[in-house]
């Protein structure tokens, strides 16, 4: 069974536009075109189409998802990854939303009062709300000059180079996840060269000596936030660039 681009933009809620700007750029060519012209879409593609968004909404860029796409990895498991992501969203505004409501009923039942006075538990005020991560609070906490010249550093760049630094990130992960599931030891060459370019990137913000390397590296995989981001790309992700960090750091930095 197909669908034309038509049947296919309305079921997806995306323009007929966007879909053949995903054609011309190789992202989502149709099954067929048909002598008319018209773009004409089977099951697979519908599946891809709907991998693309789960990952727009994740904000990844359109180069980092056809990497994803095009790889070796196992897209099952990138979904279920996906789908554990939304989970934890859901649930995340969920709480926000009863938080909110619990607010909005102690508030109307103390009108004309000390409105304070009806908040039994503050700490309830904060449901749902995310604070800084873990691996943030380290850095802010072991190395804050450090953390310092980063946050400056950030500040500085613009919406584009934001934009660019996020996609080099993703491109650098996507490559290193090629080399696990490759079984590539994380002290070969190829891998190497992609850690020196990750600490090359980091030093744009601050230049970590071999033991704060090692501890970023270590922070990925204790920080629930942190080694999601890596895990979300391919499941263990996180400890190979850990380990392929420490490498780098004995061999290259101490």
């Amino acid at each position: 069974m197909a669908w034309s681009i038509a049947q296919v933009a309305r079921m997806s809620k995306v323009t007929s536009r966007t879909l053949r700007h995903y054609d011309e750029i190789g992202l989502l060519p149709p099954a067929w075109i048909g002598s008319n012209g018209h773009r004409y879409y089977e099951e697979a593609d519908l599946l891809r189409l709907q991998q693309i968004l789960l990952m727009r909404e994740l904000d990844l860029g359109l180069r980092e998802i056809q990497a994803v796409l095009d790889s070796r990895l196992d897209q099952v498991a990138v979904l279920r990854e996906h789908h554990q992501r939304l989970l934890a969203e859901r649930d995340r505004l969920e709480t926000l939303a009863r938080t909110v409501g619990r607010t909005i009923a102690e508030l109307e039942e103390g009108e004309g009062k000390d409105r304070m006075t009806k908040i039994n538990k503050p700490e309830n005020l904060f449901d749902g709300f995310q604070g800084p991560s873990d691996a943030e609070a380290e850095v802010r906490e072991r190395w804050p000059q450090a953390w310092e010249q980063s946050r400056q550093a950030v500040d500085a760049m613009t919406s584009e180079d934001t934009e660019r630094w996020q996609r080099e990130v993703t491109a650098q992960m996507i490559r290193m996840a090629e080399f696990m599931v490759a079984g590539t030891p994380v002290s070969d060459p190829a891998v190497q060269a992609e850690v020196d370019a990750d600490y090359q990137n980091i030093c744009r913000f601050w230049t970590p000596t071999a033991a704060a390397y090692k501890g970023v590296g270590q922070t990925y995989v204790d920080d629930p936030q942190m080694g999601a981001n890596f895990d979300r790309i391919a499941d263990g992700l996180a400890v190979y660039q850990r380990d392929a960090m420490t490498v780098y750091a004995d061999t290259r930095l101490s």
